[in-house]
């Protein structure tokens, strides 16, 4: 696991100490990705460098270290992420002088017999790379098929820049970090920047499973080599046809060989641990591989519905695994916020980063390798928004009354529709029901054909919020999909593979352990499961009113049905209370009047409007407040950070050291 980043500028062709002085400028941000090690490779004649950051995790000797040039002399590669079939493929190279046993050989040693897109279709893992070729003069970028790990590139005319994230680019002389206000109403919508946006204009993310081609003088080409639309046709034409045990068999076998294959380190290894379906299970088979206990990691809350530690204890428990777990206070948790601008780079609003950071902290006290469950609601429709989209297409979508019945449910507060639920048995009483009643009118008020997009938006009209924004029109708007996938939850499955699990889910999780030099593997995104997962008919993953039905199957044959089965609660923060307690004057400073209409981004008005609401009680809103909170704290960070390179003539220096010490 390392930190990238790179240039190719002829105008500096010949300018041996200008490619080195940038590129360890751009490199040395991304120390917390790679503390162990930081190399600068460059080919003066053509103006190209590459930087590394290395965080020393399989074959930590000196033959690992990065940048590393082929044994032939013509492929150089910087590489971040783990491949977990290296071995397999070094069996394919015979004739290679091998110098050590690092992943990164391996890619490099095939990239140069076989090619960058032949090589990339045999990877199995998470990845990010660029490949120069000095012969050709030829670079090639390449990520991952489910975008695990991060890549941003942008050319402006004669340069071109990548690296793994967007503060190595500001470290660039001359970057111009002007905000993409069409990014921003995307951000608005979903509370992350989409792929292939970012916030800075002109700049962008690679796509997950595509290489970039940068040939001299020319403009970059992309091609992808693994295609989601093209697994899904695949799975639909090749249905399993298999007994309930048999299915059950096939996916712990998948899942046993994903999940050893990632236990391979020469480093200590842990894994995170929620209690719920997916941790247990990665937990569960990592220890049943094992021949030690495995140290598990959780956070709890104390507030009412938001602790799943009691859950994890107990799992933790009867696998007897090594468990260690940390109860939050609102005042210690929120000593992080300062440095979130700094972690994620670019405004991201989902407020679970926050005991993701803390689960990896803790976690580094003791590991350096974690493996996370994430992927598993994606692969087997474990959200609540694949049932809630079948309940609104076969009963309210084309019923007249469906519309008085949003109603109905918007006149009740959040916090009231949370007293009455207390009322029942917990059984019976989701987390946060009020949020999702009003999240429920809000679709019950739409289309069919906005079904997902009005499931999954925050702002429903981010170009009202953006002065002069155009919001992209992205796969959301897609009218395809429902052609090529018929069935709704598999729909939502597509789409959700596509943008809320890299740009949500795994930037939340690469951005949080990595600020404090943790790895986190995600086994059940092995891409042999993914394509396993769309050739299962839905009965297998969604059966009486039970989500993850197969995946429970095999959960059961390690943990008691008992220690499971309860309703889904996610990985949030008491948000709604925090804002109204110990957030409530960095919230009031942020959203104040005055300071968003000098910003000129956001609307001031229907944001100061909520935040009132929220302050009384009579309205949640606190995910939309916190979307509009997380870009001004990071346009001040940001702001605050350029100013200080101004005055001092260097990059600044703020790191996420006082984060990753906080007790």
């Amino acid at each position: 696991m390392c930190g990238i980043a790179g240039f190719l500028d002829p105008a500096l062709a010949e300018g041996q100490e200008a490619l080195v002085a940038r590129a360890t400028r751009m490199a040395a941000t991304l120390h917390h990705r790679g503390p162990d090690d930081g190399k600068i490779w460059t080919d003066a004649a053509a103006g190209l460098a590459f930087g590394h950051r290395r965080l020393a995790i399989v074959d930590l000797s000196p033959a690992g270290r990065q940048p590393m040039v082929s044994a032939c002399g013509r492929y150089v590669i910087v590489y971040n992420g783990e491949v977990y079939n290296a071995q397999d493929i070094r069996g394919d190279l015979p004739g290679i002088p091998w110098r050590g046993h690092s992943d990164t050989e391996v890619i490099v040693e095939a990239c140069a017999r076989w090619g960058a897109a032949a090589t990339a279709r045999r990877l199995m893992g998470m990845f990010a790379f660029a490949l120069w070729d000095r012969a050709e003069r030829t670079l090639v970028l390449g990520r991952d098929r489910l975008g695990i790990k991060p890549l941003y590139w942008g050319k402006w005319d004669h340069m071109f820049l990548f690296a793994s994230e967007l503060k190595a680019l500001r470290a660039y002389p001359g970057f111009q970090a002007e905000i993409d206000r069409d990014a921003l109403a995307a951000f608005l919508r979903h509370g992350y920047v989409p792929t292939p946006l970012s916030i800075y204009r002109g700049v962008r993310k690679l796509e997950p499973g595509t290489l970039l081609t940068l040939r001299a003088n020319g403009a970059p080409g992309i091609m992808r080599f693994w295609d989601l639309r093209k697994v899904v046709r695949t799975g639909q034409t090749n249905r399993l046809d298999l007994s309930d045990r048999e299915a059950t068999e096939k996916l712990e076998a998948l899942l046993h060989d994903a999940i050893t294959r990632r236990m391979v380190a020469d480093v200590p290894l842990g894994a995170f641990l929620s209690g719920g379906i997916d941790s247990s299970t990665v937990v569960a088979l990592m220890q049943r591989s094992g021949l030690r206990p495995v140290k598990t990691f959780s956070i709890g809350f104390r507030e009412t519905g938001y602790d799943e530690a009691q859950y994890a204890r107990a799992v933790a428990h009867h696998l007897g695994t090594e468990h260690t777990e940390l109860y939050l206070t609102p005042e210690e948790a929120c000593t992080v916020i300062p440095s979130l601008p700094a972690m994620f780079d670019e405004p991201f609003a989902d407020s679970s980063q926050l005991p993701t950071f803390l689960v990896s902290r803790l976690a580094r006290s003791q590991v350096t390798v974690a493996l996370s469950g994430d992927g598993g609601d994606e692969l087997f429709a474990g959200y609540n928004r694949y049932v809630l989209a079948q309940r609104i297409r076969g009963a309210f979508c084309c019923t007249p009354g469906r519309k008085t019945l949003a109603r109905i449910l918007k006149a009740i507060s959040p916090t009231t529709w949370n007293r009455l639920f207390a009322l029942l048995p917990n059984r019976c009483h989701p987390p946060q029901p009020g949020d999702k009643l009003h999240k429920l009118a809000r679709v019950l008020e739409g289309t069919q054909d906005d079904l997902y997009r009005n499931i999954v938006s925050h702002w429903p009209y981010p170009e009202a919020m953006v002065p002069g924004a155009r919001e992209p029109r992205g796969v959301l708007w897609d009218e395809e999909i429902a052609r090529l996938i018929p069935d709704a939850v598999e729909q939502m499955q597509f789409l959700d593979i596509l943008t809320y699990l890299p740009d949500d889910i795994l930037t939340k999780v690469d951005r949080a352990s990595m600020a404090v030099s943790l790895e986190a593997r995600v086994p059940l995104l092995d891409h042999r499961l993914v394509e396993f997962s769309w050739q299962l008919p839905m009965h297998l993953k969604v059966r009486g009113g039970e989500s993850k039905w197969l995946l429970r199957q095999v959960l059961y044959r390690y943990v008691p049905r008992e220690l499971l089965d309860r309703p889904k609660m996610g990985f949030g923060i008491p948000l709604d209370t925090w804002l109204r307690g110990p957030l409530r004057e960095w919230a009031e400073d942020l959203l104040s009047e005055q300071r968003l209409r000098a910003g000129g981004f956001v609307d001031p008005l229907p944001v100061r409007a909520l935040w009132q609401e929220h302050l009384s009680g009579r309205r949640g809103g606190q995910h939309l407040l916190w979307d509009v909170l997380m870009f001004e704290a990071w346009r001040e960070h940001w702001n605050r950070d350029d100013e200080g390179a101004r005055c001092s003539g260097q990059f600044p220096s703020r790191t996420l050291a006082s984060a990753m010490a906080l007790p």
